[in-house]
């Protein structure tokens, strides 16, 4: 196993790393923000843009959910031997992940219509933050999206492009009275 199978296998493993490298990355550009007094790239719009932004973005992150349940569709409705071993063998892994792509894609859509709602001129809340988290979190999550549908698909292209194997013959081994017409 090489060290990039090792790195991804890790990053599949632990899904609660997009939630700190959201807030990581949201803290830092906080951060910058209120040491600097420049970056706010949200607070120089208007507020009617900024809820026409979170509008649009929740709007973005439900079709890609919707698309995830379609990839869920696909990879229950495979049949070939590869693919049902993978499901036997990590069958839990696989529903954490789908379910946790599923379940990140409602909580995004929840923070981009909390921002929605809670959204003021001049932004007194700081709910723009809210956003550019759910942005950050999503952005983190559709690689996740991508790479387990692409080795689901991998796995079913394996079975698809090798040839059904019949089943091996079965020995007779009265096949000579039957043929001589005798009972065996």
């Amino acid at each position: 196993m090489g060290a990039r199978t090792r790195i991804e296998d890790a990053w599949a493993e632990r899904l609660w790393i997009d939630h700190l490298a959201a807030a990581t990355a949201v803290g830092i550009h906080i951060l910058v923000i209120r040491l600097t007094g420049s970056g706010d790239w949200l607070q120089w719009i208007d507020s009617s843009q900024r809820t026409d932004l979170y509008a649009a973005a929740a709007g973005v992150v439900s079709a890609i959910g919707g698309l995830s349940a379609i990839a869920i569709s696909i990879y229950t409705a495979a049949n070939g031997e590869r693919l049902r071993a993978v499901r036997r063998q990590h069958q839990g892994q696989l529903r954490r992940s789908w379910r946790s792509l599923l379940q990140g894609t409602a909580w995004c859509c929840l923070l981009l219509l909390a921002a929605l709602s809670l959204d003021r001129e001049h932004d007194p809340l700081s709910v723009r933050f809210l956003s550019e988290y759910a942005l950050a979190f999503a952005a983190l999550r559709y690689p996740r999206l991508i790479w387990l549908f692409d080795r689901m698909m991998q796995v079913s292209d394996m079975d698809l492009a090798e040839p059904e194997r019949s089943p091996a013959p079965v020995r007779d081994p009265h096949w000579v009275r039957r043929r001589q017409g005798t009972p065996p």
